[in-house]
Formats: structure tokens, C-alpha cells, sequence
């Protein structure tokens, strides 16, 4: 995780995730492994194919892009979960629609070194991050992270339903 700089207009100097968005050059971009059919297959209820799996692509690329780590070049997504998606209300002023991807730290490869889009760049277990200021979705997501990593991975597989986290009491921060 990183913090946003102070200057941005949307959650400054908040504790937040590597992500951004998908570019045109992730629909079709080569990689090494595509993403577990049982993923894609949750992408697919609310993204067309060729979305879902430039969602798993931008994942990779973003993260790769922030943070310095890498899932390989081209990327190996066979390793990616798909863990919730967060969506701020239509009546909000600033919104997002973000995924939220998972992935076993032994698949990625690299240094913590950023770009500069996050500082202070960080890893932190779920029980750190949790008792730190975070903003409403991103507790939302760690709390989702905690419940992932208490399920098997037959429990994880198993999932048939996209998993879509929507905040309805929302607050700019």
C-alpha cells in the first residue's frame, strides 16, 4: 500500500491500494498465463470478455507501474484473484468503480520502489493496515482481503457470483 500525495484532488495523503485505469493497449496485450477461468468468469458478470480480461492486465501493469513489483513481463495472471469491486453512489461528486485483485506474494518479483504516483510505499499484513486512518472503501476491502484469506482455496474457486462491494453511506475524504 501507499499513500496518495497531498496533491491530489481525490483522497489526499490517504493510505490506498496500487491501481488505476484499464488502457486500450490491455485489451489483447500478451501474457504469459491468463486469468483462472473461475475468474474470469466472475469478471464476466458484470464486463464483457474482452474486459475482464483487460482488468487482469491492468491490474498487473498498474501494480507494476506504483509499486516496482512485477507479475513478469509479459505478465503471469494464472495467479490472480478476483476479490470485490468497489463502487462510490451516483450522487457523489468524485466517483470510482474499482476491482480489486489478490494475489499470493511468491508469485510477484521486484523491489519496493515506486514511481512517485504513491509515497511511502509499504507492505502491511490486514491487522496493521486495518488499525491505521483508512478511507471508508478501503477498510471495505481489507475487510473483504480478511475474509478471503480465512476461506481454502476450493472455498475461493467455488465462488460463483461477483463479489461487489457498494457504499452507500459515503463520505469524501
Amino acid at each position: 500500500m501507499g499513500l496518495r500525495g497531498a496533491g491530489h484532488a481525490f483522497m489526499p495523503n490517504k493510505l490506498v491500494f496500487p491501481g488505476g485505469a484499464v488502457d486500450p493497449e490491455d485489451h489483447g496485450a500478451p501474457v504469459a498465463a491468463p486469468l483462472p477461468t473461475g475468474v474470469l468468469r466472475r469478471l464476466e458478470a458484470s464486463a464483457d470478455r474482452s474486459l475482464a480480461a483487460a482488468l487482469g492486465v491492468a491490474a498487473a501493469r498498474e501494480f507494476a507501474e506504483e509499486t516496482g513489483l512485477s507479475l513478469g513481463e509479459p505478465p503471469h495472471l494464472a495467479g490472480l484473484d478476483y476479490l470485490c469491486r468497489a463502487v462510490t453512489p451516483p450522487a457523489m461528486s468524485k466517483r470510482f468503480d474499482a476491482r480489486f485483485f489478490v494475489v499470493d506474494a511468491g508469485a510477484v518479483t521486484g523491489t519496493l520502489a515506486g514511481s512517485g504516483e504513491l509515497e511511502d510505499l509499504r507492505w502491511l499484513s490486514v491487522a496493521d493496515a486495518l488499525a491505521l486512518d483508512l478511507a471508508h472503501a478501503t477498510r471495505g476491502v481489507m475487510a473483504r482481503l480478511h475474509d478471503w484469506l480465512s476461506w481454502t482455496p476450493a472455498e475461493r474457486a467455488a465462488r460463483t457470483c461477483t463479489p461487489v462491494m457498494v457504499e452507500r453511506v459515503w463520505r469524501e475524504e
